[in-house]
């Protein structure tokens, strides 16, 4: 069960009683949210083994039928995931390998758990899915193959195209996640320099039978973009690549390998990824069984079952941070306005995933720097409590999950003498908050589908 491991610092940084109650329901519904999604309640939920009939959502499989059944996969929910599964179905794998984050693992049996990097790619994330294309390429039309995949599994199953080394993988990759690119972009790239995403684990796995269980972190739950799609058709080029590239300024400075790649394919001489409707994917089949529509929805439960009516915003979390803040700024105040005499309370929750282009040399994380952004443009508001807080309980490069602002924010700040634009300008919303004491601290939960914005006025 995830929680917030600092909750009694953050309630008492409350310097008046009803902003100590609305950080207490904040951090309350998250960790609601959190435990909604946790991967072996959710596996436990979504799947249920009668006999021999393995059911998940409308899709049956009479495990009689297979041979061997494989597990295969990666992602920050991966361990929690695999160890799930094999609790429903016990003897009936035969084998598998799933690559997870560096760190405390569940046990497990007939599933090897393979410890790897992420955010960075690493040798051990590329020798544990050498293994999962050696389990696809040996199975049979007889054979089931289930993938378990889950957000950060493109950087957890990491396999360069020939001439491509993993340090040139790092470097692109830290590149793209300080451009500002936006995750179905990111992928766009990834899937283009991989032996393994973008369709390809579906194509060596081809004729067996393939069934993926996802938790995604992508919004819109696009099969494609949840860990850059290894079982998935891909409806992008190599051109399309080049151009995330150009457009985000890192082609010029990109390793030679990159760019040699990506020009081979888009002159023909590399084949393109599976596109759909090719044979390899006739047989596969996929549940998402979690996603961030369902912590967000469990979040805006916890606040009625308070008798606080919550609004879950329909347009995703999505964009430049800064200005994502500004928005949710802006819906705050226009919320104020026109509360009545009856509804005394503001309160809505978003979900998705912003993005940040690193521009200054701090130290911050998404839902750090939208957090800063928004307490920045909520100047003189009064009452209200916000955090914007990731579901992995890591954001960007930093030990925390995010962070927690209130209407005596600025004000502190002002008393420490701490100028937050400075701080928002340096991408340094880490230091600025963990002079303030208001980073929320989780650790890893094991889970991952995106973040979660709250917003409370009591």
């Amino acid at each position: 069960m995830a929680t917030v491991k600092n909750r009694r610092q953050l309630i008492e940084k409350g310097s008046r009683e009803h902003l100590r109650k609305a950080r207490a329901l904040i951090l309350d519904s998250y960790e609601t949210a959190l435990n909604s999604v946790e991967p072996a309640g959710l596996i436990k939920t979504k799947i249920t083994l009668e006999k021999s009939i393995l059911s998940v959502d409308s899709l049956r499989y009479d495990l009689r039928r297979f041979k061997r059944i494989y597990v295969v996969g990666g992602g920050k929910a991966g361990g929690a995931m695999a160890a799930a599964l094999e609790k429903v179905m016990g003897d009936w794998i035969t084998s598998g390998i799933v690559n997870v984050p560096k760190g405390k693992i569940p046990k497990t049996e007939n599933i090897t758990l393979n410890q790897a990097s992420h955010p960075l790619p690493d040798q051990a994330g590329v020798e544990g899915t050498k293994q999962m294309l050696q389990i696809a390429e040996q199975a049979n039309e007889d054979d089931l193959v289930i993938c378990l995949i889950s957000g950060g599994g493109s950087s957890l199953m990491p396999m360069p195209r020939d001439g491509i080394t993993i340090k040139d993988k790092q470097e692109l990759t830290e590149a793209l996640l300080k451009s500002g690119a936006a995750i179905h972009e990111v992928n766009i790239v990834r899937k283009h320099l991989s032996g393994f995403k973008g369709g390809l684990l579906a194509k060596k796995a081809y004729p067996a039978t393939v069934l993926n269980l996802i938790i995604s972190d992508v919004v819109g739950d696009a099969l494609g973009d949840i860990a850059s799609g290894p079982t998935a058709p891909d409806f992008s080029t190599f051109s399309d690549a080049i151009c995330v590239l150009k457009k985000y300024a890192i082609w010029d400075n990109a390793p030679f390998s990159v760019r040699s790649v990506l020009m081979q394919g888009e002159i023909g001489i590399l084949p393109e990824t599976p596109k759909p409707n090719e044979v390899f994917f006739e047989k596969v089949q996929s549940s998402i069984i979690g996603n961030n529509r369902l912590a967000c929805l469990a979040a805006c439960r916890f606040f009625e079952s308070k008798g606080i009516n919550a609004q879950l915003l329909a347009k995703p979390l999505e964009g430049e941070a800064r200005q994502v803040g500004a928005e949710l700024a802006l819906k705050t105040r226009e919320d104020v306005i026109s509360r009545d005499s009856v509804e005394r309370s503001v309160c809505f929750v978003a979900g998705g995933e912003t993005t940040v282009a690193v521009k200054g040399k701090g130290v911050g994380g998404r839902n750090q720097e939208l957090t800063l952004a928004t307490v920045i443009q909520l100047k003189g508001l009064e009452g209200f409590v916000f955090a914007s807080l990731s579901t992995d309980g890591l954001d960007g490069p930093t030990d925390a999950a995010g962070a927690l602002c209130d209407s005596d924010t600025l004000a502190l700040a002002e008393f420490l003498k701490l100028n937050p634009e400075q701080y928002l300008a340096e991408n340094d919303s880490n230091t600025f908050f963990c002079k303030l004491k208001d980073l929320v601290f989780t650790g890893q939960t094991g889970t991952n589908v995106n973040d979660i914005a709250i917003m409370l006025i009591l």
